[in-house]
Formats: structure tokens, C-alpha cells, sequence
């Protein structure tokens, strides 16, 4: 489930930051997306409407918006990290050749998040849960099945 625009608003506010354009360029750009960004993506978008935004701009609001959780940062071992919009529980499904990442939402995901924090008998920050596989394009199967 995706915030609502207003939201960055009060939370920046909230917090003390100022509602600059440009971090709210940047986080309604990320909140349009689906394919987990990464800050050279948005900077390169950002460009186009504030030609002078520097990527350590985009890099200080990416990181504000996640400190704040409006975002998720997903690291990754290779050191990249990536920025979903999506900050409720849900599984991020990985293609370990390409990256393409997609969120899975299911109601088994948010009965078993449910079911998880009250066992632990705190409410948790955060949540992180990652499948690995190798999507239709990168594994072929499309083209295994146009050849049966």
C-alpha cells in the first residue's frame, strides 16, 4: 500500500525539515514506481525538471525519506541499494541475474507480519523479507515454451 502524497508534507514538517519541491519531486517520482529505483535513476529524472540538482542532493532526500519511512532502502551485497515506495509488509520477489525486483502482497504475507509481531511483543521499524529467482526473460522460459 502506497502513502499518499500529503503525507511527506506532514512528516517533513513534523520532523523539523523543510517541504522543498525537490523532495517532493523526488519522493512522488519514486512513489510512481514500481521498479525500486536507484538515486542515479532519479537523479537522472530529477535533471530533466531541476538541471542543477546534484546526485548527493538526491542521495540526502532519498535518505531523509527513508529516515522518516516514507521509503525502504534496499541494500545489496553488491553494494547498490535500491528505493521502494511500498513500506508496508510484503515479500520483495528478486531476479538474481537481471535485478528486477516486484513486491508480492498477499494476505498470507500480512497474517504471518501480524502473526510475528505479536510474538515478538514489540512493534518492529521495520521489515525486510527477499525471494530469489530467475525471471521468465533471464531463465528462458519463454523461450522454452515457444519451442514446444
Amino acid at each position: 500500500m502506497h502513502m499518499k502524497i500529503e503525507e511527506p508534507v506532514d512528516r517533513l514538517r513534523k520532523s523539523g525539515y523543510k517541504v522543498t519541491p525537490q523532495r517532493l519531486a523526488i519522493y512522488e517520482w519514486v512513489l510512481s514506481r514500481t521498479d525500486h529505483p536507484t538515486a542515479e535513476q532519479v537523479h537522472r529524472e530529477m535533471l530533466r525538471k531541476y538541471p542543477t540538482i546534484s546526485l548527493a542532493t538526491i542521495y540526502q532526500a532519498l535518505h531523509l525519506l527513508t529516515s522518516l519511512g516514507l521509503l525502504h532502502e534496499l541494500g545489496f551485497a553488491d553494494r547498490s541499494s535500491r528505493f521502494d515506495p511500498n513500506v508496508s509488509p510484503h515479500v520483495n520477489v528478486i531476479c538474481q541475474k537481471c535485478g528486477e525486483i516486484r513486491d508480492l502482497e498477499t494476505k498470507s504475507v500480512n497474517a504471518l507480519w501480524s502473526q510475528i509481531v505479536e510474538e515478538v511483543g514489540f512493534k518492529p521499524v521495520g521489515q525486510r523479507l527477499d525471494l530469489y529467482w530467475n525471471c521468465d526473460r533471464c531463465s528462458g522460459a519463454k523461450d522454452r515454451n515457444e519451442r514446444t
